[in-house]
């Protein structure tokens, strides 16, 4: 009897901790993510003025455009285009320091910058470990900044004020680097060439 009194009881045990770890708990962070943090919840997804989505402030794009800022370089191609790997797929080229095709990658990743006149630093030939980074450096925007300003006909003072406004800080103030956030700034461009045609 006592033996299936405790197979009873490890049922029951299983049962509750089956409850609430399957359905409690995921309902109370359902809850409170759609409560408190409705954006976040849903993955930062960005509209145009359409109210069209146009991409998550969470991970970045590839733009290639002269009047765009560019990303860091993505192992991944942020899983756009037709070289990119599928869809949610994140991480590094994982290829060694020593490996051929990483020195070919950087070498092209430089020559192209310094086409466009640009200094390569390093967040903008080393691709990020996720592979998915949407910020880079205020220095990275800062190199781009020039080649920006000429494609849209503007004042770099002006590319600069938008540099500043989607620069967000470091976590808690104390972590990580400063870094602008390469997909709001590129469509508050688009928004003010809009503004100005329109004026």
């Amino acid at each position: 009897m006592s033996f299936i009194r405790e197979i009873l009881r490890a049922i029951r045990i299983t049962l509750i901790f089956w409850l609430v770890t399957a359905i409690i708990y995921p309902l109370a962070i359902l809850v409170v993510g759609q409560g408190l943090f409705p954006i976040q919840a849903n993955g930062s997804i960005m509209e145009n003025i359409e109210g069209t989505p146009i991409g998550s402030t969470l991970i970045s794009q590839v733009f290639t455009s002269e009047k765009y800022f560019h990303s860091r370089p993505s192992a991944v191609r942020y899983s756009q285009g037709r070289k990119a790997k599928p869809t949610g797929i994140s991480g590094g080229s994982n290829l060694a320091p020593s490996n051929p095709a990483l020195l070919e990658r950087i070498i092209e990743e430089a020559n192209q910058l310094r086409d466009e006149n640009v200094q390569p630093i390093a967040d903008l030939i080393y691709s990020s470990g996720s592979g998915l980074d949407p910020h880079i450096s205020v220095q990275a925007a800062r190199q781009q900044l020039e080649r920006v300003a000429r494609a849209r006909g503007v004042q770099p003072d002006e590319i600069l004020l938008a540099i500043n406004k989607f620069t967000d800080g470091r976590f808690l103030g104390i972590f990580g680097e400063p870094g602008v956030n390469v997909l709001r700034l590129n469509y508050a461009l688009d928004l003010q060439d809009i503004n100005r045609q329109q004026n």
